[in-house]
């Protein structure tokens, strides 16, 4: 590549309370101390700190997804970056792929897809063959899936984990402390696909053998209500705490003793790498790239989805044996800064770019 800085622009969709975000705003940090130059587009940023904002280069373009005023928004963006094209655009999730590939195909740059998840049953993924550069998968089993959902070649779709900060053992609070009650929570979007009413009736149940424990729910969604129900219904409104509304899960995992990740798909489990981050043991549901970050018993439990006895009776064994889910934590902790480092992720990701843009240089 040339020895002119690098400029790359991380195309988002609208920042809200999911491990994708954290994702973009890990990569805008980073980036730059790889001599990459970064800017983030985005139709909402009002989650995200404005100071934050500013040091992290982020353009807030409203209605930008938006079907009549989303294309005028588009062609004012498209001005503003022809002045000061980016060499490569770095699509940070599929929810920004219709817009992101107009803006490519308009400036003729090559892009990259970062795929979080697995499809939903009637998607499809409109790639464009000829400026779609990669495909970046969190996990094998996202890559596994996507291909075998869109046909695209293998050759085109890298394996590149997400990572997490790690938290040094000065900052570190531990779990279990003896003067106050346990805390068992969850986070993420509050979404059907999440399992989150699975959580809830664990906790019914672990609240029935009388034990004192309180239980969280930290995020937002168009579940929320449902799920404010269904703890009423259960009779347990009175130890689930609902923390609605936060981009950084940080202070709601650090309250917990234990994580849980109930949900009924994942591609990775970012917020659950979090948890483990902090050295909180984690109960997660035996499915898709969960497998790649929890060894079951070793890193964490695991749990069949779907299941919540199973779930209680592995949240009542972590409750009755502290040291065990000390012990659990301490290696999880160790197994993420090994695996999922951020430093990994961003060396790994700024490695793709050089060989996508080396690539569009020689086409």
């Amino acid at each position: 590549m040339s020895e002119v800085e690098t400029f790359i622009l991380l195309f988002a969709g609208r920042f809200s309370v999911r491990g994708s975000c954290a994702y973009t705003l890990r990569l805008a940090e980073n980036l730059p101390q790889r001599g990459l130059r970064t800017v983030v587009v985005c139709p909402d940023a009002s989650k995200v700190d404005r100071e934050r904002q500013g040091e992290l280069q982020i353009r807030e373009f409203p209605n930008l997804h938006w079907p009549i005023w989303g294309a005028v928004v588009r062609r004012l963006m498209l001005r503003q970056f022809q002045a000061d094209p980016p060499d490569l655009i770095h699509v940070q999730s599929r929810s920004a792929l219709t817009q992101a590939t107009w803006f490519a195909r308009r400036l003729q740059r090559p892009f990259v897809l970062t795929v979080h998840d697995y499809l939903q049953p009637n998607e499809r993924l409109q790639i464009d063959p000829k400026w779609c550069r990669r495909i970046i998968a969190v996990s094998d089993s996202v890559k596994s899936d996507l291909i075998e959902r869109t046909g695209v070649s293998s050759d085109l779709v890298t394996v590149i984990q997400s990572g997490v900060d790690q938290v040094t053992s000065q900052e570190l609070v531990e779990v279990f402390q003896n003067d106050r009650i346990p805390v068992v929570g969850t986070a993420g979007p509050l979404e059907a696909v999440k399992g989150f009413p699975f959580f809830l009736n664990a906790a019914a149940r672990v609240l029935s053998t009388g034990r004192e424990v309180e239980f969280v729910i930290a995020g937002a969604g168009p579940e929320e209500s449902n799920l404010r129900r269904l703890a009423r219904e259960l009779g347990i409104n009175q130890h689930v705490t609902f923390v609605p509304n936060v981009l950084d899960f940080d202070d709601a995992l650090a309250a917990m003793d234990i994580f849980v990740l109930p949900s009924l798909q994942q591609g990775i489990g970012t917020i659950m790498l979090d948890a483990m981050a902090l050295g909180r043991p984690v109960i997660a549901t035996k499915v898709g790239g969960v497998f790649h970050a929890v060894r079951d018993r070793e890193t964490g439990l695991l749990v069949p989805p779907s299941n919540s006895e199973s779930l209680a009776e592995r949240i009542v064994e972590l409750l009755d044996n502290p040291d065990q889910a000390r012990a659990i934590g301490h290696a999880a902790r160790e197994a993420v800064a090994r695996d999922f480092s951020v430093e990994r992720m961003v060396e790994q990701t700024a490695a793709l770019y050089e060989e996508v843009l080396e690539q569009h240089a020689v086409a």
